[in-house]
């Protein structure tokens, strides 16, 4: 287990961060709590951290921003065992409860788009509105996407290696960061702060590997936003749009030109679609 203390979150504005440490199951789950305003839990993608939040952070004012890491990721505790996506659902609506807060819009970024659609379905009173980015059902997600871009998913060395990142990281994940050296560099300096453990991201992996949302979205009933970009090689547009339609009551945003890290290499853009669609009031 890893040492289980509060720690400095290094890259996040800190007179502004509280840092917050919990038990859940035997775990340690390391979080932030930001801001002031209405609250907005941000479940973060296979592998990564608290700290790369930073970009956004600033682009969702009048937020009140929680966030924190999953099991073998950024400072939380190592697990023995895969946590699979209800588990990590039951975390998330646990990480609320820990915070005093009894309903939150839910943000969730790619594997984390998995777990708010299952936060969404276990825990419906704790979920306001729901914004999924650049994620998909699951298994039978149709179109799949390029089996050699998935595959550079299975290891975590693009956390590891800022040089493997910046190389891969127009292959994989496309959009601005693909264009923009600067913005690479920015990206995984932020990755590379704590990355995750190994055999916790082959976890993290091995967790959501038969997970599915198919069976369920019909019954997700709060208003949600589908964002994605037209650039991304892991979400086709029409994979999220899969999403969408088994949803009753959402819409589908496409960024053009954007990729799969949308939020982090282009957190202005997408934090006025994310702003939008929290302040739209009630159809």
């Amino acid at each position: 287990m890893r040492n289980p203390e509060a720690a400095e979150h290094v890259g996040l504005p800190a007179a502004r961060v509280s840092p917050f440490l919990m038990p859940f199951r035997g775990h340690w789950i390391n979080g932030i709590d930001y801001g002031i305003g209405d609250p907005i839990l941000l479940i973060m993608g296979l592998g990564g951290s608290v700290e790369m939040w930073e970009p956004l952070l600033g682009c969702l004012p009048g937020r009140r921003i929680i966030a924190f890491d999953a099991p073998g990721t950024g400072r939380s505790s190592l697990p023995m065992i895969a946590v699979t996506v209800p588990e990590l659902a039951d975390l998330a609506a646990a990480v609320l409860v820990h915070r005093h807060v009894d309903t939150a819009d839910v943000l969730g970024f790619s594997y984390g788009g998995a777990v708010a659609q299952q936060m969404a379905n276990q825990h419906p009173r704790q979920v306001r509105k729901l914004i999924l980015a650049a994620t998909t059902c699951g298994v039978g997600t149709q179109p799949a996407a390029d089996p050699a871009v998935s595959a550079a998913l299975a290891s975590p060395w693009r956390y590891y290696s800022t040089d493997y990142f910046e190389q891969t990281a127009a292959t994989v994940y496309g959009g601005q960061v693909g264009r923009d050296a600067a913005v690479r560099k920015r990206l995984s300096r932020s990755r590379s702060i704590h990355p995750p453990h190994p055999y916790g991201y082959f976890l993290q992996l091995a967790g959501g590997a038969d997970w599915s949302s198919l069976q369920f979205l019909a019954e997700i009933d709060q208003p949600t936003m589908v964002l994605v970009g037209d650039e991304d090689p892991l979400v086709p547009v029409a994979a999220a749009r899969q999403v969408a339609d088994g949803i009753p009551d959402s819409d589908v945003v496409v960024l053009e030109g954007s990729g799969h890290l949308l939020l982090l290499d282009e957190p202005e853009r997408s934090g006025a679609a994310i702003g939008a669609f929290l302040n739209r009031s009630p159809q």
